[in-house]
Protein backbone atom coordinates (compact mmCIF):
# COMPACT_ATOMS: atom_id res chain seq x y z
CA UNK A 1 0.00 0.00 0.00
CA UNK A 2 1.03 3.69 -1.09
CA UNK A 3 1.91 5.54 2.07
CA UNK A 4 -0.82 7.94 3.50
CA UNK A 5 -0.85 11.18 1.71
CA UNK A 6 -2.28 14.64 1.57
CA UNK A 7 -3.61 16.01 -1.43
CA UNK A 8 -0.39 17.26 -3.94
CA UNK A 9 -0.29 20.74 -3.59
CA UNK A 10 2.52 23.37 -4.57
CA UNK A 11 5.80 24.10 -2.56
CA UNK A 12 6.02 26.62 -0.13
CA UNK A 13 8.68 29.52 -1.47
CA UNK A 14 9.36 29.97 1.29
CA UNK A 15 11.25 27.40 2.61
CA UNK A 16 13.27 27.02 -1.06
CA UNK A 17 16.08 28.57 1.26
CA UNK A 18 16.22 24.82 3.28
CA UNK A 19 17.98 23.59 -0.22
CA UNK A 20 20.69 24.79 0.15
CA UNK A 21 21.54 22.75 3.09
CA UNK A 22 23.18 19.93 0.31
CA UNK A 23 26.04 20.06 2.16
CA UNK A 24 25.34 18.05 4.97
CA UNK A 25 23.78 15.33 2.54
CA UNK A 26 27.21 15.45 1.51
CA UNK A 27 28.90 15.31 4.92
CA UNK A 28 26.84 12.36 5.42
CA UNK A 29 27.59 10.94 2.43
CA UNK A 30 31.12 10.86 3.42
CA UNK A 31 30.49 9.48 6.89
CA UNK A 32 28.26 6.69 5.16
CA UNK A 33 30.97 5.52 2.88
CA UNK A 34 31.57 2.45 4.57
CA UNK A 35 27.85 1.29 4.63
CA UNK A 36 27.74 2.42 0.63
CA UNK A 37 30.67 0.37 -0.17
CA UNK A 38 29.10 -3.08 1.74
CA UNK A 39 26.04 -2.97 0.10
CA UNK A 40 25.12 -5.46 -2.93
CA UNK A 41 27.68 -5.98 -6.71
CA UNK A 42 25.95 -5.16 -9.33
CA UNK A 43 26.58 -8.00 -12.34
CA UNK A 44 26.75 -5.85 -15.31
CA UNK A 45 23.23 -5.33 -16.14
CA UNK A 46 22.93 -1.87 -17.95
CA UNK A 47 21.89 1.22 -16.08
CA UNK A 48 20.24 4.54 -17.83
CA UNK A 49 20.50 7.65 -15.47
CA UNK A 50 18.47 10.03 -16.29
CA UNK A 51 18.65 14.08 -14.97
CA UNK A 52 16.12 16.49 -13.63
CA UNK A 53 14.51 19.58 -15.57
CA UNK A 54 17.20 21.74 -17.03
CA UNK A 55 19.72 19.53 -15.34
CA UNK A 56 22.98 18.48 -17.48
CA UNK A 57 24.23 15.36 -17.21
CA UNK A 58 26.77 15.79 -14.89
CA UNK A 59 24.57 15.86 -11.85
CA UNK A 60 24.29 12.72 -12.10
CA UNK A 61 27.67 11.84 -12.18
CA UNK A 62 27.98 11.32 -8.67
CA UNK A 63 25.54 8.67 -8.58
CA UNK A 64 26.74 7.16 -11.84
CA UNK A 65 30.46 6.77 -10.98
CA UNK A 66 29.59 4.97 -7.26
CA UNK A 67 26.70 2.43 -9.73
CA UNK A 68 29.44 1.19 -12.23
CA UNK A 69 32.01 1.01 -8.81
CA UNK A 70 28.89 -1.32 -7.72
CA UNK A 71 29.60 -3.21 -11.09
CA UNK A 72 26.67 -1.78 -12.93
CA UNK A 73 26.96 -0.98 -16.29
CA UNK A 74 26.06 2.72 -15.40
CA UNK A 75 25.68 5.19 -18.23
CA UNK A 76 24.18 9.00 -18.86
CA UNK A 77 20.96 8.72 -21.14
CA UNK A 78 22.85 10.25 -23.73
CA UNK A 79 20.47 13.30 -24.37
CA UNK A 80 22.37 15.72 -22.48
CA UNK A 81 20.83 18.28 -20.49
CA UNK A 82 17.24 17.96 -19.73
CA UNK A 83 15.89 20.85 -21.73
CA UNK A 84 12.05 19.54 -20.19
CA UNK A 85 10.87 18.27 -23.40
CA UNK A 86 9.54 15.03 -21.93
CA UNK A 87 7.25 14.33 -25.05
CA UNK A 88 9.88 14.36 -27.46
CA UNK A 89 12.79 13.33 -24.73
CA UNK A 90 10.43 9.64 -24.18
CA UNK A 91 10.19 8.71 -27.68
CA UNK A 92 13.78 9.55 -27.78
CA UNK A 93 14.96 7.65 -25.04
CA UNK A 94 12.81 4.56 -25.82
CA UNK A 95 15.06 4.00 -29.06
CA UNK A 96 18.09 4.17 -27.47
CA UNK A 97 16.89 1.72 -24.50
CA UNK A 98 15.74 -0.87 -27.11
CA UNK A 99 18.77 -0.53 -28.46
CA UNK A 100 20.78 -0.77 -25.61
CA UNK A 101 18.67 -4.12 -24.27
CA UNK A 102 19.43 -5.90 -27.81
CA UNK A 103 22.92 -4.97 -27.97
CA UNK A 104 23.81 -6.19 -23.75
CA UNK A 105 21.01 -9.03 -24.72
CA UNK A 106 18.91 -7.92 -21.08
CA UNK A 107 16.81 -5.32 -20.18
CA UNK A 108 17.62 -1.63 -19.35
CA UNK A 109 17.46 -0.02 -15.19
CA UNK A 110 15.90 3.48 -15.45
CA UNK A 111 17.07 5.51 -12.60
CA UNK A 112 15.43 9.20 -12.94
CA UNK A 113 15.48 12.27 -10.76
CA UNK A 114 12.44 14.57 -10.03
CA UNK A 115 11.37 15.02 -13.61
CA UNK A 116 13.87 12.41 -14.74
CA UNK A 117 11.87 9.90 -13.26
CA UNK A 118 8.21 11.24 -15.16
CA UNK A 119 10.37 10.17 -18.34
CA UNK A 120 11.96 7.27 -16.92
CA UNK A 121 8.21 6.25 -16.31
CA UNK A 122 6.94 7.64 -19.98
CA UNK A 123 9.83 5.37 -21.37
CA UNK A 124 8.79 1.89 -19.85
CA UNK A 125 5.53 2.60 -20.73
CA UNK A 126 6.96 3.34 -24.32
CA UNK A 127 9.27 0.07 -23.95
CA UNK A 128 8.16 -2.35 -21.44
CA UNK A 129 10.15 -5.32 -22.84
CA UNK A 130 13.24 -3.46 -22.59
CA UNK A 131 13.13 -2.16 -19.34
CA UNK A 132 14.07 -4.11 -16.13
CA UNK A 133 12.64 -1.87 -13.82
CA UNK A 134 12.20 2.07 -12.94
CA UNK A 135 13.66 4.21 -10.03
CA UNK A 136 12.58 7.78 -9.48
CA UNK A 137 13.50 9.79 -6.76
CA UNK A 138 12.06 13.68 -6.28
CA UNK A 139 9.94 12.54 -9.38
CA UNK A 140 6.02 14.54 -9.15
CA UNK A 141 4.34 11.27 -10.76
CA UNK A 142 0.78 12.80 -10.05
CA UNK A 143 0.17 15.98 -12.16
CA UNK A 144 3.76 16.42 -13.31
CA UNK A 145 4.97 19.97 -12.83
CA UNK A 146 1.64 21.33 -11.71
CA UNK A 147 2.83 20.19 -8.24
CA UNK A 148 6.88 22.03 -8.25
CA UNK A 149 7.98 25.22 -8.36
CA UNK A 150 9.04 25.02 -12.08
CA UNK A 151 4.53 25.21 -12.68
CA UNK A 152 5.23 29.02 -13.18
CA UNK A 153 8.05 28.36 -15.68
CA UNK A 154 5.83 25.33 -18.01
CA UNK A 155 2.22 28.02 -17.45
CA UNK A 156 -0.90 27.11 -15.98
CA UNK A 157 -1.96 25.43 -19.82
CA UNK A 158 0.85 23.21 -20.04
CA UNK A 159 1.11 22.18 -16.72
CA UNK A 160 -2.77 20.90 -16.96
CA UNK A 161 -1.99 19.37 -20.10
CA UNK A 162 0.69 17.31 -18.84
CA UNK A 163 -0.98 16.26 -15.60
CA UNK A 164 -4.39 14.83 -18.17
CA UNK A 165 -2.22 13.26 -20.30
CA UNK A 166 -0.22 11.68 -16.94
CA UNK A 167 -3.56 10.60 -15.54
CA UNK A 168 -4.79 9.36 -18.48
CA UNK A 169 -1.87 7.12 -19.50
CA UNK A 170 -1.92 5.80 -15.97
CA UNK A 171 -5.02 4.50 -15.93
CA UNK A 172 -5.30 3.22 -19.63
CA UNK A 173 -1.44 1.77 -19.87
CA UNK A 174 -0.38 1.15 -16.25
CA UNK A 175 3.30 0.30 -16.07
CA UNK A 176 4.56 -3.23 -16.34
CA UNK A 177 7.44 -3.12 -14.77
CA UNK A 178 8.46 -2.86 -11.19
CA UNK A 179 8.76 0.59 -10.03
CA UNK A 180 10.51 1.91 -6.83
CA UNK A 181 9.73 5.69 -5.92
CA UNK A 182 11.94 7.88 -2.87
CA UNK A 183 10.26 10.56 -1.64
CA UNK A 184 11.11 13.07 1.23
CA UNK A 185 8.90 15.63 2.97
CA UNK A 186 11.64 17.93 3.41
CA UNK A 187 11.80 18.12 -0.60
CA UNK A 188 10.70 22.05 -1.28
CA UNK A 189 11.07 21.96 -5.06
CA UNK A 190 8.18 18.87 -5.59
CA UNK A 191 5.29 18.84 -3.79
CA UNK A 192 6.29 15.13 -2.15
CA UNK A 193 2.44 13.67 -1.91
CA UNK A 194 2.69 14.24 -5.92
CA UNK A 195 5.10 11.29 -5.76
CA UNK A 196 3.53 8.69 -4.34
CA UNK A 197 2.24 6.02 -6.83
CA UNK A 198 -1.72 4.86 -6.40
CA UNK A 199 -1.59 3.47 -10.00
CA UNK A 200 1.46 1.35 -10.79
CA UNK A 201 0.61 -2.95 -9.54
CA UNK A 202 3.97 -3.30 -8.44
CA UNK A 203 5.21 -0.27 -6.66
CA UNK A 204 7.41 0.19 -3.62
CA UNK A 205 7.80 3.47 -1.76
CA UNK A 206 10.89 4.91 0.06
CA UNK A 207 11.15 8.05 1.88
CA UNK A 208 14.64 9.90 3.01
CA UNK A 209 15.19 12.89 4.80
CA UNK A 210 16.57 15.38 2.05
CA UNK A 211 16.30 18.42 0.25
CA UNK A 212 15.44 18.13 -3.12
CA UNK A 213 18.83 19.45 -4.56
CA UNK A 214 20.62 16.71 -2.00
CA UNK A 215 18.44 14.10 -3.24
CA UNK A 216 21.55 13.35 -6.08
CA UNK A 217 24.16 12.84 -3.19
CA UNK A 218 22.10 11.73 -0.42
CA UNK A 219 23.64 8.63 1.05
CA UNK A 220 20.20 6.87 1.92
CA UNK A 221 18.82 7.83 -2.08
CA UNK A 222 21.91 5.66 -3.38
CA UNK A 223 21.34 2.98 -0.09
CA UNK A 224 17.54 2.57 -1.72
CA UNK A 225 19.06 2.36 -5.59
CA UNK A 226 21.82 -0.28 -5.00
CA UNK A 227 19.61 -2.41 -2.97
CA UNK A 228 16.56 -2.58 -5.76
CA UNK A 229 19.10 -2.57 -8.38
CA UNK A 230 20.29 -5.86 -6.91
CA UNK A 231 16.94 -7.22 -6.37
CA UNK A 232 16.34 -6.27 -2.93
CA UNK A 233 15.03 -3.72 -0.15
CA UNK A 234 11.76 -3.53 2.08
CA UNK A 235 9.64 -0.41 1.09
CA UNK A 236 10.10 1.63 4.56
CA UNK A 237 12.02 4.62 5.80
CA UNK A 238 15.48 5.33 5.56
Amino acid sequence: MPPDAPAPGHPNRWGLWREWRVSAELLRLGLATPALRALPRGTGSPVLLIPGWKAPEATMGPLRRYLAWLGHDARHWGLGRNRGRPEADTERLAERVEALARQASRPVALVGWSLGGVIARETARLAPGSVSQVITYGSPVVGGPSHTVAASSWGREASERASRRIATLDLEAPLRVPVTAIFSRSDELVSWPSCIDRVSPDIRHFEVWSTHVGMGVDPAVWTVIARRLAGGGQPGRL
